[in-house]
């Protein structure tokens, strides 16, 4: 009989939506929690019915010794606490995105492999049916070669905890970019699997948000709106938009779309909501045709559970760090980009 992994999850604030994804899986135990906020601790640990609690995640790892560590805390701590984690002895998943930066997410990949524990990154809209119908298709070369994409995030008020640690760069590493924008970014680059890039062209803009937070004399240092252009070694191209405030008709509007020599894919957010549709359209004997994806679609498991999954089993879980360090150059060249004006080339 598997042994259950005595699992605990550091953040209570995403860190909720983490343990009921653990708790779907019949081999993970959520053992203890940690957060700095004794008040939401205790809330949070009762109503779950969680017994072990800390304040100090450091203290957690060396009394409880968990098998496998979540981490949902603000993207400054990532890197100390996966590294901590991975030290420990524990098998790691981390939130988007992977650091601050990709000399933060360097060191994480090297405790990594020192270790020899594993390093997940949560980009959780893989871990959608849509999206891994999406896969299928592309594995199965409906869309013969992938030539250009264009992912998109935008909201046209949707700012997060505003005055929050979200728009303070020192605590977040950036704005929208490094929020919205890094989870459509991994699932292009995991649809066109994952191509080397060249280099990047990027802009930033902080017209809306700026104003709003010096009325309310609130913190915000970061852009409310990114746009970004990346050319890969192979001749592909992606576009990709992020915002958290932008004059646009819907409330939220999320989209992917790949262009192929065989075929074209869209997947778009239904009634600007976290609800998708996935469309494929190809031409055959001379024929226009549009296919619409219809459920029920193939099951797919969230990131918790696939990432328990893949420890009971042996098997690799679907992202890799070598993937999230990936998305950090590319995130740190288009706010490079942005700032001197100028294209970044991708060493």
């Amino acid at each position: 009989m598997t042994k259950k992994l005595k699992v605990a999850v550091i953040g209570l604030g995403m860190g909720r939506v983490h343990i009921d994804g653990y708790r779907q899986h019949e081999h993970a135990e959520i053992v203890a929690v940690a957060d700095l906020n004794r008040e939401l601790l205790d809330r949070v640990g009762t109503e779950l019915k969680i017994g072990k609690r800390y304040t100090d995640p450091l203290e957690m790892l060396a009394k409880v010794k968990p098998d496998v560590v979540s981490i949902a805390v603000p993207n400054k701590f990532h890197r100390p606490l996966a590294i901590a984690a991975l030290e420990a002895g524990a098998q790691v998943l981390c939130e988007k995105p992977m650091a601050m930066n990709t000399a933060e997410a360097e060191e994480m990949l090297a405790a990594a492999r020192k270790t020899g524990n594993r390093l997940g990154i949560n980009f959780s809209f893989r871990f959608t049916p849509q999206s891994f119908a999406m896969k299928r298709l592309v594995e199965a070369g409906e869309l013969g070669g992938i030539y250009f994409a264009r992912t998109v995030w935008q909201r046209r008020r949707g700012l997060p905890g505003f005055g929050g640690w979200f728009g303070q760069k020192a605590l977040s590493g950036g704005g929208p970019l490094i929020d919205l924008g890094v989870h459509r970014l991994d699932l292009a680059l995991w649809l066109m699997d994952y191509p080397q890039p060249e280099w990047v062209m990027g802009s930033t803009y902080n017209h809306l948000a700026a104003e709003l937070a010096a009325k309310e004399g609130r913190k915000f240092d970061v852009e409310d709106f990114a746009c970004g252009l990346i050319k890969f070694k192979n001749g592909a191209t992606l576009e990709l938009e992020a915002s958290w405030a932008g004059n646009i008709r819907e409330r939220e509007l999320m989209s992917t779309r790949l262009l192929g020599t065989k075929g074209g894919l869209y997947q778009y957010n239904l009634d600007e909501g976290y609800e998708f549709q996935v469309e494929c359209y190809q031409e055959k004997n001379g024929c226009h045709y549009d296919l619409r994806l219809h459920p029920p679609v193939a099951e797919c498991k969230n990131a918790y559970y696939s990432f328990i999954d893949a420890l009971i089993k042996d098997k690799p879980f679907s992202v890799s760090p070598e993937q999230g360090v990936t998305v950090m150059k590319l995130l740190d060249a288009l706010y490079q980009s942005a700032s001197t004006g100028k294209p970044v080339k991708i060493k």
